[in-house]
């Protein structure tokens, strides 16, 4: 249970967001962090993980991803800064 993993990444603190769902989030994050993908976050060199929410279902993960991706950029900086003021690279205490 609890498996899946909505999660954003920056690259320095309130600048350029991504979001994504996984079911391994340390294996994505160490994809991230290795550039192995010639991807949206590889190019801006986002590969700090400075927020997640776990999810038990595939279907509950993708509904919040999505809704995540439609909400404007402030109300996304809140949510970040709510759970993590500091926006310090959470993938260390995975």
């Amino acid at each position: 249970m609890n498996n899946w993993r909505i999660y954003i990444l920056s690259n320095k603190k309130n600048w350029t967001l991504y979001i994504w769902v996984t079911n391994n989030l340390t294996r994505r994050i160490q994809e991230h962090k290795d550039k192995a993908n010639n991807s949206f976050s590889s190019r801006y060199n986002l590969d700090m993980l400075v927020y997640y929410e776990q999810y038990d279902h595939t279907a509950d993960a993708i509904q919040r991803e999505k809704q995540l991706k439609k909400w404007n950029r402030a109300r996304k900086v809140r949510l970040i800064e709510e759970a993590n003021p500091e926006w310090i690279d959470l993938a260390d205490q995975l």
